[in-house]
């Protein structure tokens, strides 16, 4: 019985432990890697095509990834670097940079996307407990590839205010 309750007091240490690292690295104006990361993509987009990114790259099988759903217009696969239980990312085979740089004609294919974010969520019994859906935008929203994508965080309870 003490070996349990060591275990789960443990168990516990761990999970805040990686809460109270980054409330303290973004205490002095810093805030994460990921951060650090979406300012080098920001830097990096500006010189590499769009076909370039790691997101191209699956899409032609070129890396290895869980996938989830694939059509003619999108692929989902689960995030290598999860932030939720359930956290998976929705791309258009399309290579579209962001959100900011879509155009009129991308309309059907962004609803596309949200479609494919919803079915994907259904088919990960996320619907009964709820999940969130995140784009980022640009450098100040953290959006480390230049491949438009979507995220489905699921599977915990959410905060808020995000970010």
């Amino acid at each position: 019985m003490f070996t349990s309750k060591l275990l789960l007091t443990a168990a516990a240490a761990l999970s805040v432990a990686p809460k109270l690292l980054r409330a303290e690295f973004c205490s002095d104006g810093k805030c994460s890697d990921e951060v650090e990361k979406a300012k080098l993509a920001s830097d990096a987009a500006e010189k590499y095509r769009p076909e370039d990114s790691i997101f191209s790259k699956i899409i032609r099988k070129e890396i290895p990834a869980d996938i989830i759903h694939e059509d003619e217009k999108a692929i989902a696969f689960r995030d290598v670097n999860p932030v939720a239980p359930k956290h998976i990312l929705v791309i258009p085979r399309k290579p579209i940079t962001q959100l900011a740089t879509s155009t009129e004609q991308d309309i059907p294919l962004l609803g596309h996307l949200l479609w494919v974010a919803k079915s994907v969520a259904e088919k990960e019994n996320l619907n009964d407990s709820g999940y969130r859906i995140v784009i980022n935008n640009g450098r100040d929203a953290a959006q480390s590839v230049y491949h438009l994508h979507i995220h489905i965080l699921g599977g915990r309870q959410m905060s808020w205010p995000p970010g």
